[in-house]
């Protein structure tokens, strides 16, 4: 499902969308469910934006370099819809005026430096080369981390105590590396189990 060559077919398109979405909710719902709680019961000042572990930013980055803008319609939508199913409803009316753009920084920023090497001639996108470098998937995931953080910081300073800002703004940083530190790593195990049952 890479690139227009020889058409993209609708079916496929629909089904990779419904694939990353669905990915990200499920990513979400262990962070909003299990990693939260507990980041709150250790660090009760923390801040309601960002998590200390968050695992969609490991699918953001995993999606892209496997499906590269192909994925960034299954993202908006997982993205919305964990926004809707996961968030405190007097979060998300505090949110709402900048939920969109949140949504859109958080869904481009892995995107944004996936294309920045391949126009500076270094594709990265899956295929690309015939051997997987999980180093330079992990420092994209560090760098798209850093878009991300930078961006986030940018859409919510108006709701974040000025104090505060550069604790939110690590609390993403770290949020997004830790989440795709792990996604990497089970992605790696299911990788591997699917090769030695080879």
């Amino acid at each position: 499902m890479q690139g227009l060559k020889g058409g993209l077919k609708p079916v496929r398109v629909l089904a990779g969308t419904a694939l990353v979405a669905c990915l990200y909710v499920i990513a979400h719902a262990t962070t909003a469910l299990v990693i939260t709680p507990l980041q709150y019961a250790l660090f009760q000042d923390t801040t309601d934006f960002a998590s200390l572990l968050y695992l969609p930013h490991g699918v953001r980055v995993l999606a892209v370099w496997l499906l590269r803008w192909q994925a960034l319609p299954g993202l908006f939508a997982g993205a919305f819809a964990s926004e809707l199913i996961f968030t405190d409803g007097s979060l998300l009316e505090i949110m709402q005026p900048v939920l969109l753009e949140s949504i859109a920084v958080g869904a481009l920023s892995g995107y944004l430096v996936f294309e920045a090497l391949r126009l500076s001639g270094e594709d990265a996108y899956a295929g690309a080369n015939p051997h997987l470098n999980w180093q330079q998937l992990f420092m994209i995931g560090i760098v798209s981390s850093i878009v991300n953080s930078i961006g986030q910081s940018i859409v919510f300073g108006g709701l974040v105590v000025p104090e505060n800002a550069v604790q939110v703004l690590l609390f993403y940083a770290i949020g997004d590396i830790l989440g795709l530190f792990v996604m990497l790593l089970l992605t790696l195990a299911i990788f591997r189990g699917f090769r030695a049952a080879e």
